[in-house]
């Protein structure tokens, strides 16, 4: 079947979509642009669309390149037949396209391998044909023909064993069995989990899964993934139990035609066997498997959307700010940074060595408050930073200035800290600096700063290390791309990193874009990227959009308007007898698009509603505007936390079974799915984003394992936000622009 077909068929999708959408793959282009600026070509697909159809287009690519290997094999050993050639071009799935090719597959050796070495093959294929023929058959009789002591077989019971083996191998590689066992015990199977003997009660956090039993196609998958750790730290076993008698009474209903008694009993004791030895661990290690690939893909998902939340985290804004990476021992290491994010300056501060050294501390803060005019303070929320965001509270009662201040999300900066992304953006700065700067900054701009860490290392997953990590670095990245496309990136500002991310751009063309940048100074337009060294013609389609450039030579340039429809825009501003920055954000004026002719234009109307709203509200940041949690200044430590409180926090991350939850006391808090809301919740996502302000309630402290247990129920509405968008109806538009 073609490959567009199969894809049309499995995601419901118009001929024209799945199509121009791989067309546009195989040209180069990426799935922000296509999903940006070819919508008529894919009828609007979303980015999730298409991605979809990338991906599902590259399996069958890899599965149609395995056929052709497999069909080969096979025809070489001449056993290529019409019927096997139809099933193996049909199969639409690897594993069932495997089993097909099993009983060809060469192999190691095995009971069945040696027996047919010593001659036995016609002895099997004769019990095969009496069985199938339901004919009688002396089974100890034909096998004297097979006794030859040169090849090891002395009796008619060797004969016997060897030709069953023979028979028992052949059954194992029977592609509907396994496909249909494969399929029944993924339905069927009951997991059941045994704790090892040496295992206290109490003292692990695999506590919640003693003499876990539940249906396999059940079980969560954060439950599995934390009990294939379990599993693989040896504190736990878990096996997949299922009715084998119903299997064997399957099979035999497959295979068994027989009713001589003779063969029929034999066929039952070489069924069972095949089922046994050969046929129930391959199963089972393939289902474990496959339900492993189900966790890692929903674990996968939670994180990518975890990650899209905190990397369009609010940006507080570029400000003058002031970071402060906390502690006690050590001292606060404060860094100052421009509206640009440029250190300017650093010191540290030792408020809780001693009364002289915390005035002396006070002094510095507010000298360098004053002298950078700062307007953001964030503090790292590590160790120490209650403390320090008193000690700051403090020093600033009676101070003029007061600027915002912020507890920030540390995770990951010290990761960034001792990368080479830090050492070459601070070569003369240790790590403490590095750490601070990259506080203050993620404060200011979230994704600028989040970009140059690995998403692992942000804290926002769920069994991040248990997953397949080759697909966790895929989905992650296409996740970071699609965010830094969404928000879009300052031309003038943005590192090598951010640009990197951006459509069409690589790390080697975004340094060439740096180094062009430091070179000729700040770009005045989009068109002068295509002097920038191996950016070309195919590049610039592809990231021009996506590159802002603020008071360039066109306003257009900070704008989501591509280049290529530059023209569009100053068809409507010469219409209206103005110039394009007279036409920029006059709402008055860009009602009235609507009632001009442009057919002459030929542009889709899924464009001209996008340019539209551009023109509405030019360079805007799609992100939420900017919040930040109070937190209870008594509250500092576990030991603080009473039962029943109610508190102001941040969510820190977000589970299948629910949302963690910094309160400001070092740990965060779970709430659980189930106190999440006042009514059902099927899905976290739907209630709270990362970087959510929360009111919640404590339910449980266990300051022995480090847990709280939290309750959203009391304010569960004020949680949900809703998106308001004003476009253009596309039925207003349509056929005002087109022809």
């Amino acid at each position: 079947m073609e490959i567009i077909n199969i894809i049309i068929q499995q995601l419901n999708l118009k001929r024209h979509q799945v199509e121009n959408v791989i067309k546009l793959k195989n040209e180069g282009s990426t799935i922000p642009f296509i999903a940006r600026y070819r919508k008529e070509l894919t009828g609007n697909l979303d980015e999730n669309l298409i991605r979809d159809i990338f991906d599902k287009y590259d399996y069958l690519v890899e599965l149609e390149d395995r056929k052709q290997t497999i069909l080969n094999s096979i025809k070489e050993q001449g056993k290529l037949t019409d019927e096997l050639k139809h099933k193996i071009e049909n199969c639409l799935v690897k594993n069932e396209l495997e089993d097909l090719y099993l009983p060809y597959k060469p192999k190691k050796r095995t009971k069945a391998t040696i027996a047919k070495e010593r001659g036995l093959e016609p002895f099997a294929n004769e019990i095969k044909n009496a069985n199938i023929n339901n004919i009688d058959f002396d089974l100890v009789a034909a096998a004297k023909k097979y006794i030859n002591s040169e090849k090891g077989i002395n009796t008619e019971k060797e004969a016997i064993d060897g030709a069953t083996d023979i028979i028992a191998e052949e059954i194992s590689e029977i592609a509907e069995l396994r496909k249909w066992l494969r399929e029944y015990v993924y339905n069927n199977s009951i997991l059941k989990v045994k704790f090892n003997k040496d295992i206290e009660i109490g003292i692990t956090k695999f506590e919640n899964y003693r003499n876990y039993s539940k249906l396999l196609k059940e079980v969560p998958s954060h439950s599995y993934l934390a009990i294939r750790r379990g599993e693989k730290e040896e504190i736990l076993t878990f096996t997949l139990d299922f009715d084998e008698d119903y299997v064997i009474n399957y099979f035999e209903k497959k295979i068994l035609y027989s009713s001589k008694d003779n063969i029929k009993e034999l066929f039952k004791k070489i069924i069972k066997d095949s089922f046994s030895r050969l046929i129930k661990n391959s199963i089972v290690a393939e289902v474990r498997l496959a339900k492993k690939e189900w966790a890692d893909e929903q674990a996968i998902t939670v994180f990518e959307a975890n990650l899209r939340q905190i990397l369009l985290s609010a940006p507080a804004g570029m400000k003058p700010t002031l970071g402060i990476d906390p502690g006690f021992r050590t001292g606060c290491k404060i860094v100052i940074l421009d509206e640009t994010g440029k250190l300017l300056d650093n010191f540290n501060i030792y408020p809780f060595s001693n009364e002289s050294e915390a005035n002396k501390a006070k002094i510095n803060l507010i000298e360098a408050i004053k002298k950078y005019n700062i307007q953001l303070i964030a503090i790292g929320n590590g160790t120490a930073s209650r403390e320090t965001s008193k000690f700051v509270n403090n020093s600033l009662n009676n101070s003029e200035i007061k600027p915002k201040i912020v507890i920030v999300n540390e995770s990951g900066a010290s990761i960034y800290s001792a990368s080479e992304v830090a050492q070459r953006e601070f070569p003369d700065y240790d790590l403490t600096v590095r750490g601070a700067v990259s506080i203050g900054r993620r404060l200011m701009d979230p994704l600028a700063e989040l970009v140059k860490i690995d998403p692992k290392s942000i804290g926002v997953g769920q069994y991040q290390h248990d997953v397949d990590q080759k697909l966790l670095k895929k989905k992650l990245e296409e996740t970071v791309i699609s965010c830094v496309n969404y928000v879009g990136v300052d031309l003038n500002t943005a590192s090598a990193e951010l640009l990197s991310y951006v459509s069409g751009i690589n790390q080697n063309i975004a340094k060439n874009i740096i180094e062009y940048r430091n070179k000729n100074g700040k770009f005045k337009n989009r068109n002068e990227l295509l002097k920038v060294p191996k950016f070309g013609d195919k590049t610039f389609q592809q990231s021009a959009g996506f590159l802002r450039i603020t008071n360039g030579d066109n306003p257009l340039d900070n704008t989501a308007v591509h280049p290529e429809s530059y023209f569009v825009v100053e068809k409507i501003a010469q219409e209206f007898s103005i110039n394009i920055n007279e036409l920029i954000s006059n709402k008055e004026l860009i009602k009235k698009i609507i009632q001009l002719d442009l057919k002459d234009l030929n542009i889709g109307e899924y464009t001209l509603n996008d340019i539209i709203s551009e023109l509405e509200k030019p360079g805007r940041d799609p992100r939420e505007k900017f919040e930040y949690a109070d937190f209870n200044e008594k509250i500092k430590e576990l030991k603080d936390l009473k039962t029943g409180m109610e508190l102001e926090g941040v969510v820190t991350n977000i589970t299948n079974f629910g949302c963690f939850v910094d309160i400001g006391v070092h740990q965060d808090g779970l709430v659980h799915i189930s106190e999440m809301s006042n009514q059902f919740v099927k899905d976290p996502t739907k209630i709270v984003k990362v970087g959510q302000v929360v009111k919640v309630k404590v339910l449980e402290v266990n300051e022995n394992l480090k847990q709280i247990k939290l309750s959203m129920r009391i304010t569960n509405s004020s949680n949900i936000k809703k998106e308001n968008t004003n476009k253009f109806s596309l039925d207003d538009l349509k056929n005002k622009f087109t022809k």
